[in-house]
């Protein structure tokens, strides 16, 4: 429902710039006032707030953050899930010269501490009790930490700790400082300049301790334009806000578009209601990375599983004719009227239903990013008609670099240089860019700084990859992770870890070959769709250790894997990579024990690490190993899993692009 307007309420007018997050939404609510901003849905009800209402909260939120002392050039935390309020404070944030921080909200304390600290962040906002206990739990580890601002009350009747401050009495502190200080408001909004930190984001860690992304008002607003011309996004558009606001995809498709071209933004009522409430809210407009496409396939999976006879026959007979008929479709091309009608039945009988079920219907691009994914996977959406298109970028770069354009989808691509991004490889293979959506700098480290950039101001993605005949970009894997194996195979950790996350009972997967005779792997199951699958055949397990080391679930891992290894023996490159050993883990890669980052990008070296006694054993010819782990619980306790892995071997295929190759 429409929330009324405030009484007494004023439509600010636009300064006349729009360089800067608080300008256009001042814009915004000058030409579009009426039109919805943001909904979010609270107790089922879809909760509505138009771009008038968002600019006049904004104002209210950025005087009672004055009142508590928040000044040009602090930095904000605000850590929870997609939540109006949430999005509000980071603009109040930046109307007052100040910059957001936006923190993982499934952090352990530690992860959170480490932020706080280094970012020196003095106020932060918060969604509800989880976060107020994090916080409250590592204030003595953060000495900066000044005031808790907390959205949601629930639980927190007894709380009476001075540091903490409920949304609702900061607006009140908000209300009487813009009564006595009118101008306030506008005259810090006039201040600000293009140039200065709009966003400091933290990157995932693969590698070591996170860095303090900064970005510039100018760079992410040149982007967020560039993106939204690239695919004709208007206010008319939908979309969907539901990954973490501390990820740069986030800060690119739920806020900087958002302001950039007025569309509205939706978040979910949780984190377990998203699918449902896609399917109310038909988004035209859609974001994920790869593991989101995952799981949803793998929901699908699970559904055709316990679907009829019929039903089951029916869908696969039309995704095998839509994998060549539907793609072919979104490029429009010419196709025989036969092809066409095949194609009608199938979305009739098969793919608008499920697209209705996936809340995709009305979706008119989608991307993924982030990492890349699988060929297969890819291609799966696009029979659907889904108009899914890979883009490829990075936190520093504030996501855009390279995109599919409509009508140039390559598979195994990430497609072209956007507009004003210019992309060059060096000597190792290594993709260098330069981009008005350049980081300003990392955050109090001039050293790392200057070591990401070339004299000439490109910068180290630190990926590998190649531009094909057609101009597209190809990654292939992190450049650090590219190695060879010992017979002079090109080994891709990454190219084969999803290939293997395609089938919906494997949830997560670790190749190893680098300077070996041949590949090996760990693999994750996923509960889910395994567990279903152990239902069907009367498979009893008391657990995810139980499930992965039985035996029927291992044939069933190996079917997969043998698979993948016959698709690799048809690539010349790649073909001497078939995985020759693997073991399922006892338990599975989480993000609070380090194995992961918050973006579930695995932490190749840490897992390396943790796990030799596993590595070893695929590589000394044992049929089993006996491991002992250390897990963290969500309260920060700690315990040991223990178990006794098996250890199999998969047949390898000879590789055809090699023999046709030197035929």
């Amino acid at each position: 429902m429409d929330m009324q307007q405030p009484a007494g309420f004023a439509r600010p007018v636009s300064t006349g710039r729009a360089d800067t997050f608080p300008r256009l939404l001042l814009g915004l609510a000058a030409q579009h006032g009426s039109h919805p901003a943001i909904r979010e849905k609270d107790l089922g009800i879809w909760q509505t707030w138009t771009w008038a209402q968002v600019a006049h909260e904004v104002r209210i939120l950025a005087c009672g953050l004055a009142e508590l002392g928040f000044r040009r050039g602090d930095r904000l935390g605000v850590i929870g899930d997609n939540r109006p309020h949430l999005y509000w404070s980071m603009l109040a944030a930046q109307a007052l010269g100040g910059v957001p921080v936006p923190l993982y909200q499934d952090a352990v304390a530690d992860e959170m501490a480490y932020v706080l600290e280094d970012a020196e962040i003095h106020i932060a906002v918060v969604e509800d009790q989880e976060q107020v206990d994090k916080l409250l739990d590592i204030r003595t580890r953060c000495p900066n930490l000044q005031a808790i601002v907390f959205d949601n009350p629930r639980g927190m009747r007894h709380y009476d700790d001075p540091m903490l401050i409920g949304y609702d009495a900061l607006r009140q502190q908000g209300e009487v400082k813009h009564q006595q200080q009118p101008a306030l408001f506008l005259r810090e909004v006039d201040l600000g300049q293009s140039d200065d930190i709009a966003i400091m984001l933290y990157t995932s860690g693969t590698t070591g301790q996170p860095k303090g992304v900064c970005h510039t008002h100018s760079a992410c607003i040149t982007m967020a334009q560039v993106d939204a011309e690239f695919d004709g996004l208007d206010r008319h558009d939908l979309a969907m806000a539901y990954l973490p606001m501390a990820w740069v995809g986030d800060h690119l498709f739920s806020y900087a578009q958002a302001l950039v071209t007025g569309f509205t933004v939706h978040c979910p009522e949780s984190s377990e209601t998203v699918m449902s409430d896609m399917r109310e809210v038909g988004p035209t407009y859609f974001f994920a990375p790869p593991r989101i496409y995952e799981s949803i396939l793998t929901q699908v999976s699970i559904r055709m599983d316990d679907a009829s006879w019929l039903k089951r026959k029916l869908f696969e007979y039309f995704m095998a004719k839509a994998k060549t008929i539907g793609p072919a479709l979104l490029d429009r091309q010419a196709l025989p009227w036969q092809q066409r009608l095949t194609y009608w039945m199938g979305d009739l009988l098969v793919f608008a239903p499920l697209k209705n079920v996936l809340g995709l219907s009305r979706v008119k691009v989608a991307y993924t990013g982030g990492e890349a994914i699988g060929p297969d996977l890819f291609d799966f959406y696009r029979s659907l008609g889904i108009n899914l298109k890979q883009l490829y970028g990075m936190t520093e770069t504030f996501v855009s670099v390279c995109m599919h354009p409509n009508g140039g989808v390559k598979l195994g691509t990430v497609g072209k240089p956007m507009r004003g991004v210019e992309i060059r490889l060096d000597d190792s293979g290594e993709i260098m860019v330069k981009s008005p959506g350049l980081l300003k700098e990392y955050f109090k480290r001039p050293d790392a700084t200057a070591e990401a950039f070339t004299h000439d101001g490109f910068f180290h993605t630190g990926d590998a990859g190649f531009f094909d005949e057609e101009g597209h970009l190809r990654i292939i894997d992190r450049a650090k992770d590219v190695g060879r194996m010992n017979d002079g195979t090109l080994f891709a950790p990454k190219f084969i870890e999803n290939k293997l996350k395609f089938f919906p009972y494997i949830k997560e997967a670790v190749a190893f070959g680098d300077r070996r005779d041949e590949a090996t792997a760990f693999i994750n199951i996923d509960m889910q769709a395994v567990g279903n699958w152990a239902e069907r055949h009367n498979l009893p397990y008391s657990g995810y250790t139980d499930l992965a080391g039985q035996v029927p679930v291992y044939e069933l891992i190996r079917e997969c894997v043998k698979k993948v290894n016959e698709d690799l023996a048809q690539d010349a490159k790649l073909g001497g990579s078939q995985i020759k050993r693997f073991l399922i883990l006892h338990k599975e890669l989480d993000a609070d024990d380090g194995e992961l980052t918050r973006t579930r990008k695995v932490r190749r070296r840490f897992i390396a690490e943790k796990y030799q006694v596993l590595i070893d054993a695929l590589y000394d010819g044992s049929d089993h190993c006996e491991v002992e782990s250390q897990v963290r619980f969500e309260d920060g306790r700690t315990g040991t899993i223990r178990a006794d892995l098996k250890i199999w071997e998969v047949r390898t295929f000879a590789v055809i692009g090699a023999r046709q190759e030197a035929a």
